[in-house]
């Protein structure tokens, strides 16, 4: 049976056996139906992959100059702490909300990824730093005088889905999925065990079982 004794093995574990769409399986058998964040928001490759705990972020248009320029970005970026995820919205998008200097300095401090429902920039120096950021594309516009972070680690909603600091943040190739962090164990087992699953049906059907058949005898198509 997978175990983890540590946050830390329960995230590299998730990112080693699992992939979204089984962890959107269990939410959904356990009654969470509304848990991937909007269909827009993509790794910038193919190949990044995240878990992590949410360290949520609330931003608002400004318009020109402001006495505090970015508001509290730099108050929370400096709360990032190990395992976590900026995960950030608000806003209208209309300019980037990540890029080279954010991305160092989350990395730096022991955080696993960022999450911003809104654009990024700087896509080569992002890339090079191989570390994950998902986003809702590229665009150059600086965010000084057109975005301020109001609050951190406070209830956001992104989509249909509401968010509390410390819900687990799942990402892959196929989406992000926010799992809440009560259920959050339960939910990890539950999607190892169905993964092993899907393997034995795949292999069932490959060997010349009907989708039917498979079915009937596994629950899992």
């Amino acid at each position: 049976m997978d175990t983890w004794k540590t946050e830390t093995e329960m995230f590299a574990l998730m990112k080693e056996r699992l992939y979204t769409p089984v962890v959107g399986d269990i939410l959904d058998a356990m009654g969470y139906y509304h848990q991937f964040l909007p269909q827009d928001i993509r790794p910038l490759n193919d190949g990044m992959k995240l878990a992590g705990k949410a360290m949520t972020v609330l931003m608002i248009d400004v318009y020109g100059q402001q006495k505090k320029p970015f508001g509290l970005l730099t108050e929370a970026l400096d709360q990032l702490d190990e395992n976590e995820i900026y995960l950030a919205t608000g806003g209208t998008k209309r300019c980037a909300y990540w890029g080279e200097l954010l991305t160092a300095t989350a990395r730096t401090r022991g955080s696993v990824g960022a999450v911003v429902n809104g654009w990024h920039r700087d896509t080569p120096q992002v890339l090079e730093q191989n570390w994950p950021v998902f986003s809702c594309g590229c665009y150059a516009q600086d965010s000084s005088v057109r975005t301020q972070v109001v609050d951190f680690r406070c209830r956001i909603e992104i989509g249909e889905v509401t968010i509390n600091d410390g819900d687990i943040v799942f990402g892959d190739v196929d989406g992000v999925i926010i799992i809440p962090k009560d259920v959050a164990s339960e939910v990890v087992l539950l999607a190892l065990k169905k993964a092993s699953t899907e393997k034995v049906v795949r292999k069932a059907i490959e060997g010349g079982m009907s989708a039917t058949a498979a079915f009937k005898e596994f629950g899992v198509l």
